[in-house]
């Protein structure tokens, strides 16, 4: 019987060393719990960074994933297949978009919107060739291609992967006169947002800035892009994060969730007007809306409204956090987040920092991550009942006490 060490080991020697995984094997998961290959249970409060918002193997999502992989599971887009339009028809209408553009991992979805705004800005607002500008935010992460990380502020991202791809202009998160500054530029085309900056450590924005920054974009002509490859799908307790604000982004890009865990799915969504400025041959992926993925990504959406993942995410998260802000220790600094995303900025103490107590938490049957080194982000499947949330909360509550 091969240990934990010996399948870190093995990973370790033949593996690409690119992450620094927590120390520990998992093997099997169901609903909010994931056990190591020793046998030991642990409450998973990362998901799969909200890809598993529907709890770790949904029979529903496993049941037409098993059904339609039994029939067919891939033709390309040279051809159509009898399950596309279905999904295309189901996710427009269930988002309130006339159409879908299916792609696999979330990072294609945002350069998906990248070049779908690149396009509207030379075919619908006449930005001269070649000069079209996006703005981002500082400390965003949208993916790991090299044309996102040509405008990520994060040395880990962007370091040794130079030249950059040009046309984007950085400001700060939350800071609606930087925005305004930035949308003098008429070559802007398009403004690309995380409703919540779930990497930079779950930064909620001040209230009014999402709803601000969209009508500012509306006024010079500029797309409203929402990235809620982390944020959507109920996890802030809403379906979308936007909805938070009563915001409809002009281009919507999903991903994670989208699949419930059980395959790489991921979408954008916009009006005809923005959509179809790409003809055919212009973009496209092999595996991008495959028979499977329509069919599981329509399980995975079903799952969200019949279990009412929103409602209780929003209940769930105000327990978590309420809970966490009882825990006397000196560790804790700031909490924050919205439904089921949320933070904890970590003190120091004797030398212990935020992966310590990630460790302990581990020891005491609960796994989270750090994210730049002095956070700890908390994201468990949205099925989590009150019971589980609370101890949840002390287990984390005995974990910090280890650092008295």
């Amino acid at each position: 019987m091969m240990t934990s060490q010996d399948y870190i080991a093995r990973e370790d020697k033949y593996g690409a060393h690119n992450y620094h995984p927590l120390p520990v094997v998992l093997d099997k998961g169901e609903g909010v719990f994931v056990w190591d290959v020793e046998g030991k249970r642990y409450y998973d409060f990362l998901s799969a960074y909200s890809a598993v918002n529907q709890g770790h193997v949904h029979p529903a999502i496993l049941k037409a994933m098993i059904e339609q992989a039994s029939k067919l599971t891939l033709t390309s887009r040279a051809f159509y297949n009898s399950v596309l339009g279905e999904y295309e028809e189901f996710a427009t209408k269930f988002f309130g978009y006339e159409k879908i553009l299916p792609m696999n991992s979330g990072a294609e979805a945002d350069e998906t919107a990248i070049k779908l705004a690149r396009k509207w800005g030379y075919k619908v607002k006449g930005v001269p060739d070649n000069e079209a500008k996006i703005v981002v935010c500082e400390n965003n992460f949208h993916g790991r291609t090299t044309t996102i990380v040509s405008f990520s502020t994060d040395p880990s991202s962007f370091k040794d992967y130079g030249p950059f791809t040009p046309g984007f202009i950085q400001i700060p998160y939350d800071d609606l006169g930087a925005l305004e500054a930035a949308l003098r530029d008429p070559n802007v085309v398009a403004f690309l947002v995380e409703p919540i900056q779930g990497e930079a450590g779950v930064m909620v924005p001040s209230e009014g800035y999402l709803k601000n920054a969209f009508r500012m974009c509306k006024e010079k002509n500029v797309l409203f892009m929402a990235d809620e490859v982390q944020t959507g799908i109920a996890r802030t307790g809403k379906l979308l994060a936007c909805e938070h604000e009563g915001v409809r982004p002009d281009v919507l890009i999903l991903g994670k969730a989208l699949s419930g865990g059980f395959y790489p799915i991921s979408a954008v969504l916009a009006d005809n007007d923005i959509m179809l400025t790409i003809a055919p041959g212009e973009h496209g992926s092999t595996f991008g809306g495959n028979p499977i993925a329509a069919k599981v990504a329509i399980a995975s959406l079903q799952v969200i409204i019949d279990e009412k993942l929103a409602e209780n995410a929003e209940k769930m998260g105000e327990i978590f956090r309420n809970g966490l802000k009882g825990i006397n220790s000196d560790m804790i600094g700031i909490i924050r987040g919205k439904g089921l995303l949320n933070a904890m900025v970590v003190t120091p103490k004797n030398g212990k920092v935020a992966w310590d107590v990630c460790m302990a938490m581990r020891d005491n049957g609960l796994l989270a991550k750090p994210t730049h080194d002095h956070i700890i982000r908390f994201a468990p499947p949205l099925v989590i009942n009150e019971e589980q949330v609370k101890e949840a909360i002390e287990i984390i509550k005995k974990s910090l006490s280890l650092f008295e």
